[in-house]
């Protein structure tokens, strides 16, 4: 069994300057996301969460620290080396935008399994029907409803079987029926090893998860 963890976050920093403010995002932030573990992130508006996801995510790199996937550091690589990494070992669901207009569900399914780095041999319609869409699979983008956008971003973010599944917001703007279905989908990922990390502020989406890390003013904090 791999004891490796799938997610560490190394004491990490990240300033942004304005003229002559400086803003402390992030102040030493450091956690691990074990194997078969789904873990949500609260905090208020502004207490760095987006900033963390997409310096955990390699959208953003800290100013001090290091993020480490699946035992390969992230963090200070080229850019070359981060878009392979997140090709093959995270899955990445923003609140939107996840999905290319112009193509059909399935297209997007496929064009993410073959990004350089990504894994070529996958069943890319398999997470359409997990998920409960995959009459879904050739349609547009724009002619799906806001639970069925939801979920088949979920299938994109996870067409690469990723060592992390990184979801900022994932039942922010669906009903409670649909917030229900992707929980179950988290707890069967989470059974067959699969490990998530929520940015969330849906007590339903915390109280499933097996931890609950409380970030206010760029820190971690006690509950």
């Amino acid at each position: 069994m791999d004891v490796t963890p799938a997610l560490e976050a190394r004491n990490l920093y990240r300033f942004f300057h304005a003229a002559t403010d400086e803003t402390l995002a992030l102040r030493g932030v450091s956690f691990t996301v074990a194997r078969g573990e789904l873990v949500a992130v609260v905090g208020p508006s502004g207490s760095g969460k987006s900033t963390l996801l997409n310096c955990l995510a390699g959208l953003d790199e800290p100013d001090g620290g290091a993020v480490i996937v699946g035992g390969e550091q992230l963090s200070r690589r080229s850019e070359t080396v981060r878009s392979r990494m997140r090709a093959r070992r995270i899955g990445i669901l923003m609140q939107s935008g996840n999905l290319f207009d112009h193509l059909t569900v399935a297209e997007n399914l496929k064009a993410a399994a073959r990004l350089p780095g990504g894994r070529k041999k996958v069943k890319h319609l398999a997470g359409l029907e997990s998920l409960g869409v995959l009459h879904c699979a050739g349609s547009l983008p724009a002619h799906l409803s806001g639970g069925e956008l939801a979920r088949a971003g979920l299938a994109l973010a996870l067409v690469n079987n990723p060592d992390i599944l990184l979801a900022d917001e994932p039942t922010g703007e669906i009903d409670s029926a649909n917030e229900a279905r992707v929980l179950a989908f988290f707890a069967a990922r989470s059974a067959e090893g699969g490990a998530t990390l929520v940015v969330t502020h849906s007590d339903a989406v915390a109280k499933a998860a097996n931890r609950v890390l409380h970030l206010v003013d760029g820190r971690l904090v006690d509950d």
